[in-house]
């Protein structure tokens, strides 16, 4: 049986991964927007998308990422504000929204994210840019999540 980082490095090589596309942040490894793009074209991964709520300052969009005979449906969203109001600073909110929802289906489907592997794309504050402590980044999912339901 192999270990995580013996499963991860082995990975990393299917998918042609080089250094510049991945990262430590904390307690995760975070991989790249050129990362994920380098998994879904070496996986063949196929990713359909669906607007579930998208307004000026908020979006959230459903990915579905079918590889082989797998399919998996998952969700990104995006919240715009600082960063005690939102998680992202960019009025792009649907885009970042697409973004966040394709990078967790492809690493889903890769096998990636049950290694507690993460998109940057996920938060802001998985960027190099911005090492931010990840506690806030739940205060904040929390924020989402009952402005979404008080919306709704």
């Amino acid at each position: 049986m192999s270990t995580k980082i013996e499963t991860l490095k082995k990975l990393f090589s299917q998918h042609g991964l080089v250094a510049e596309d991945k990262f430590k942040h904390k307690h995760y490894t975070i991989i790249t927007r050129s990362g994920i793009d380098k998994i879904q074209a070496s996986t063949g991964i196929n990713v359909t998308y669906q607007v579930i709520r998208c307004d000026p300052t908020f979006c959230v969009i459903k990915a579905t990422g079918e590889l082989n005979n797998s399919t998996i449906e998952t969700f990104g969203s995006a919240v715009k504000g600082g960063q005690s109001e939102g998680n992202t600073n960019s009025w792009y909110v649907a885009e970042m929204a697409e973004k966040r929802a394709m990078s967790r289906a492809v690493l889903k489907l890769a096998g990636f994210y049950e290694l507690n592997v993460f998109s940057e794309d996920e938060s802001e504050e998985f960027s190099r840019k911005n090492k931010i402590n990840i506690t806030k980044t739940k205060t904040r999912n929390a924020k989402i999540l009952a402005a979404s339901k008080k919306s709704a």
